[in-house]
């Protein structure tokens, strides 16, 4: 098996220059599997914004989990860990909900949810659904809210150590077992078992995570052997960053085009746990990361975006289209400061 690996990798590295994209393409592409099958999954015990929070952000933020591991496992630079973590966030929360809003708008409540008990009450059962997906939703922002501020705290000394890894990688595990005890105790309540369809979507889960992998290692190991140009080192953390946040756009981009902001909302806000605590929490625990000058304010940024975010949600429950364009200019400014 792995001589087979190792000669496709070779026939892929044949076509010189256009090698890189070629892997970017199979990178992509093992995304679009796991997307796929994921989303066959949420047909039989996941929906809504349990689907966003708990299932979607494991095929997104594969790329940035395997990142992760390849630079804990070389003792690489943890800086770019937190760069790539930090561009991920940033980028899911402004410019991969900006962009859908403009288009189709986000709507967590229909125009019938919005008032008070009469208005719910004509709606009947769907708007509870509707009610439930924004608590949920809410639920989901202030725990980024939390995990964000839990990582500024550890990182006050200056250093993060493999203790406070522990504790980042700790955190999000009781997160998510949260979540799986929602999955289970839905599943009791409505009478639903998971399909047998269940382990052949896993094992297809798993060609599309080694997948991920390979094609990461071999970029990675690309852009730091590059001594001239944009792609070299010094920005690795950003490409990084950019690379692995193309299967966030799409799915936002389906999501909403379908119709389910719930799942656009909790996708883009759940990722961002993957990154901060899970995939800087993985790093520490190889190698301790000294917090960068920049960690500070990017943390700043994470908590305003959340705050805005949640009072949104709360208040309103949808993003109008000039928030949209609001957040893509937060994005563009982020990008300007960034490499200024």
């Amino acid at each position: 098996m792995s001589e087979m690996v190792h000669d496709f990798v070779r026939w892929m590295e044949g076509y010189g220059a256009w090698a890189p994209w070629l892997f970017v393409l199979l990178f992509l592409a093992a995304s679009f599997l796991m997307i796929w099958r994921l989303e066959a999954m949420s047909d039989y015990g996941m929906e809504g914004t349990v689907l966003g929070t708990l299932v979607m952000p494991y095929c997104s933020g594969m790329g940035n989990l395997v990142f992760a591991f390849m630079l804990g496992a070389r003792r690489g630079p943890g800086q770019e860990v937190l760069t790539n973590s930090l561009v991920n966030n940033v980028t899911n929360l402004t410019l991969l909900i900006g962009l859908p809003t403009i288009i189709w708008g986000l709507n967590i409540l229909p125009a019938g949810a919005k008032g008070g008990s009469k208005a719910r009450s004509k709606s009947g059962r769907g708007d509870s659904a509707h009610q439930l997906n924004r608590l949920s939703l809410l639920l989901t922002i202030c725990a980024a809210l939390f995990f964000a501020g839990v990582l500024w705290a550890l990182a006050r000394d200056g250093r993060i150590t493999a203790g406070d890894g522990i504790v980042l990688v700790g955190l999000f595990l009781f997160w998510q077992s949260f979540h799986v005890f929602e999955v289970l105790r839905e599943n009791v309540r409505s009478k639903r078992s998971f399909s047998w369809r269940l382990p052949m979507d896993l094992a297809l889960l798993g060609v599309g995570a080694y997948a991920i992998y390979l094609s990461t290692d071999w970029l990675v190991e690309w852009v730091l052997g590059q001594k001239t140009g944009f792609f070299t080192a010094r920005h690795l953390g950003w490409l990084s960053g950019w690379l692995m946040v193309l299967p966030n756009a799409v799915l936002a981009f389906y999501y909403a085009w379908r119709g389910n902001p719930e799942v656009v909302y909790s996708s883009q806000v759940g990722d961002g746990h993957i990154c901060i605590p899970l995939c800087i929490g993985i790093f520490a625990l190889y190698k301790d990361i000294k917090a960068p000058a920049f960690l500070q304010d990017a943390i700043w940024l994470l908590v305003g975006a959340c705050v805005f975010h949640f009072l949104m949600v709360l208040l309103f429950g949808r993003l109008p289209r000039w928030v949209g364009w609001l957040l893509v200019g937060t994005y563009c400014l982020f990008l300007y400061y960034g490499f200024n």
